[in-house]
């Protein structure tokens, strides 16, 4: 039925009107939208119908015809590169322990985070980069010993981190958590403990964050000094105008002194004229 229907649900329904319903049933259920169940009761409800309201419930949810049903996809999406449904891979980490004893670690680049990761520093320190990695899980552990030696554990924007170490004449950077994540980001814990050492946590930009914020910024001059270069010929525009119209004026108030003094004049010939008589 169409909207006209339903703007007058009390107005009568004609055997024609009835007749139409019966076809969209009948459609339906050659497409495989009703069983014959249900056919064969909305058929009934169709030929017992008197008004436009009680025709219109009966094909609410069937498409009319000439209505494009759009098409229902049976292929999973590929995840969107660099989102972090992709980057949280599962299985084994790529690396699962680090040492540094009067030296130092480092772990960075594209790596892959484990659910545990445990690495122990003794004079010495370490580095924990994580902006471009992937994670096993949507939460991970990082476990750190940090005796007379330091690590610095960097995560990416919208990770959610937790910090539950101790430290002894040490400490532990609290200074990230409590930054709302991102929806999807994993879960970072730092745990552990510091001896006259201490762990810290900083955010940090991915190289393809940097480029687009740099790519930001460089088109955001570019539109200032378009800006200003639209702003300078407005300018240079409504001086030029302003300079028009002041010689125009200018033109105007000569060209009435003129007719003024021809005027004059003309009065004076005449009065001299006059006088002559």
């Amino acid at each position: 039925m169409t909207d006209d229907a339903d703007a007058v649900p009390e107005l009568r329904a004609s055997d024609a009107d009835r007749e139409r319903v019966a076809e969209v049933l009948r459609d339906a259920l050659a497409e495989g939208r009703l069983d014959m169940e249900e056919f064969e009761e909305r058929l009934e409800a169709t030929y017992k119908a008197r008004t436009y309201g009680e025709l219109t419930p009966i094909t609410r949810d069937l498409p009319a015809a000439g209505v494009v049903v759009p098409p229902i996809s049976l292929v999973k999406e590929p995840v969107a590169s660099g989102s972090w449904a992709s980057r949280i891979t599962g299985g084994e980490g790529s690396s699962t322990w680090a040492v540094a004893v009067m030296s130092g670690f480092q772990r960075k680049g594209r790596w892959t985070v484990p659910k545990q990761f445990n690495c122990f520093a003794f004079w010495g320190g370490g580095e924990i980069d994580l902006p471009e990695a992937n994670f096993a899980d949507h939460e991970v552990e990082i476990n750190c010993v940090a005796i007379m030696g330091g690590m610095n554990i960097i995560v990416p924007p919208g990770v959610e981190v937790v910090v539950r170490g101790i430290g002894i004449m040490g400490g532990f950077d609290h200074s990230e958590e409590g930054v709302p994540p991102e929806p999807g980001a994993p879960r970072v814990i730092v745990n552990g403990f510091a001896f006259w050492g201490g762990v810290g946590v900083e955010r940090k930009l991915t190289k393809e964050e940097r480029r687009r914020l740099k790519e930001e910024r460089r088109q955001g001059k570019l539109d200032r000094k378009a800006s200003m270069r639209e702003l300078q010929e407005d300018y240079r525009e409504d001086m030029m105008d302003a300079h028009r119209r002041m010689l125009e004026g200018h033109r105007d108030l000569l060209r009435e002194r003129h007719e003024e003094r021809r005027e004059r004049h003309r009065e004076r010939r005449n009065r001299r004229r006059y006088d002559d008589y």
